[in-house]
């Protein structure tokens, strides 16, 4: 995967961790066409990456993104439907290609978190926040809608929730969002990076096949329904995992009191 990107920075550090930092600080790191195919391109790749354990997301600057940029929005109002449906459909395939990666991801948000950058939050498995952050779902006061990230919001605050916050266009203090289930962790500014690291650290003692094994079976089941055949997923999909050579160094080397391969470099 190539290193040079115009509008993200992007850090391998040899053990697994790949560090995704939104750069466009002039703008709030508001997304445009160019972000959004760079933030495609890298967290498929980083998916298809066997030597990547955790992706993180992180930014600099002011804040962590302010939504759109309404420069490109401004250029997108003039398109015609058909450009404006590719547009979109380029949009949806970055929040899907962060959803759907298939290694675990962290959000680090500090600052404002605004429209898109809500929706970026919301597609992160997990989300640490500083306590000064504030969020807001704004798109309604440009006359448009949340459409593209209305899914993912749905899946971390609830229907109702999700509604309110778009039809309001409230903003969120921290807490707030931490209380609807929007982020995972509130902690001061000043500890913003040691709870980042201390995520990051409890992921990576865990087996790598297994996190993603559990990020499939998690979207299998989705709201969970105690019916048998979702049961029957279950206890394949347990059978399955045992019997892996993953599993089986686990279990081997929590017995003979050792490091796991996946922790020993």
């Amino acid at each position: 995967m190539k290193q040079n990107f115009k509008t993200i920075e992007l850090a391998l550090d040899g053990a697994g961790l790949a560090s995704v930092a939104l750069a466009r600080e002039s703008v709030l790191n508001a997304f445009d066409e160019v972000m959004i195919a760079e933030l495609t391109e890298v967290y498929s790749g980083l998916s298809a990456d066997d030597d990547v354990r955790m992706v993180l997301l992180r930014s600099s600057g002011r804040a962590f993104c302010a939504g759109a940029d309404l420069q490109w929005m401004k250029r997108a109002s003039l398109n015609g439907h058909d450009e404006n449906l590719a547009d979109a459909r380029r949009f949806s395939a970055m929040m899907e290609a962060i959803r759907g990666c298939s290694k675990p991801t962290i959000a680090r948000v500090h600052g404002h978190a605004f429209g898109g950058g809500v929706g970026l939050c919301a597609a992160h498995d997990i989300v640490i926040s500083s306590a000064s952050a504030r969020f807001s779902v704004s798109e309604a006061r440009f006359g448009i809608l949340p459409a593209v990230i209305g899914p993912y919001l749905v899946e971390a605050v609830g229907q109702r929730q999700a509604r309110r916050l778009a039809l309001t266009g409230t903003q969120l203090s921290a807490h707030e969002a931490l209380s609807l289930g929007l982020v995972h962790q509130v902690v001061a500014p000043e500890e913003l990076d040691n709870a980042t690291d201390k995520v990051m650290t409890e992921l990576r003692a865990n087996g790598p096949k297994a996190l993603g094994q559990i990020k499939t079976f998690f979207d299998q089941i989705g709201d969970y329904n105690l019916v048998p055949a979702l049961n029957d997923v279950a206890a394949r999909t347990i059978a399955r995992a045992r019997s892996t050579e993953e599993a089986r160094e686990g279990f081997a080397a929590f017995f003979e009191k050792r490091l796991p391969t996946w922790l020993v470099r």
